[in-house]
């Protein structure tokens, strides 16, 4: 039978810092009761069925990174901690150099400000002042960049993202429906998939020919080169075969 072995799972400091300093917090003395925060992790948000499959096919790219980054899609980001309507709730977001764990809701002071976030624009995101909003408050989270797709919108105009310069939310110049994922030294690109005219995909070369994977796809293309191969050795055996039997008669 084969030994057991013990492993060290690792925790990342910002997970154990704050349950460490509660722990020593709750046996000292304080000059009042503190008066505990709600910081929700749902809400009811209705999403369309296009969204919702969207913004999975994204999740399950990015979760191909989960051995070295936290993977988020669409619960709450909260940034003040004395402030629980400074929130947003990305499509999807990723903070590196940490495994991805279960989580509720994401708050930066215990586990930093996440470096990518993505938002699927839908009808409640069209409005001008709404979007304006949204930026304000991804500036004010500090993503290092974020990216906006938007479905409906006109080919050219579908891919837009913005970069964290100087303190400021600067949106670049897209061309081509295609930019580079600087926060991962990917690509973003809008190309056909699952079923859709257009999603946005992360791919390991500009022009998009290499594209990142779902576990799901990487099994398919595996079984169709194992199949392809398997086709190609066959047919090979049967020339073989038809030659030995052409030299032997």
């Amino acid at each position: 039978m084969p030994s057991s072995v013990a492993v060290d799972v690792y925790t990342p400091p910002e997970y154990t810092a704050p349950m460490q300093h509660a722990a020593l917090a709750r046996r000292l003395r304080h000059v009042r009761v503190p008066s505990p925060l709600h910081f929700p992790e749902e809400a009811l948000v209705p999403e369309t069925k296009r969204h919702l499959e969207l913004r999975t096919l994204l999740y399950l790219v990015l979760k191909t990174f989960a051995d070295r980054a936290a993977i988020g899609s669409d619960q709450f980001v909260y940034w003040s901690a004395s402030d629980p309507s400074r929130c947003l709730a990305p499509d999807a977001f990723v903070r590196l150099g940490t495994p991805d764990t279960p989580f509720g809701s994401w708050k930066t002071w215990e586990r930093g400000a996440p470096e990518l976030a993505v938002e699927i624009v839908s009808e409640h995101d069209a409005d001008p002042q709404t979007w304006a909003e949204k930026l304000r408050k991804y500036h004010e989270l500090g993503v290092l960049e974020l990216v906006a797709f938007d479905p409906e919108a006109a080919p050219g105009e579908r891919l837009r993202v913005w970069d964290r310069l100087d303190g400021d939310l600067v949106e670049r110049v897209v061309e081509g429906e295609r930019s580079p994922c600087a926060v991962l030294e990917l690509h973003w690109v809008v190309v056909p998939a699952a079923g859709q005219p257009a999603a946005l995909r992360l791919a390991r070369t500009p022009d998009g020919a290499e594209l990142v994977l779902t576990p799901e796809e990487a099994a398919r293309r595996g079984a169709e080169a194992e199949q392809a191969a398997r086709v190609t050795a066959e047919r090979r055996i049967a020339e073989l075969e038809a030659e030995l039997r052409r030299r032997g008669g």
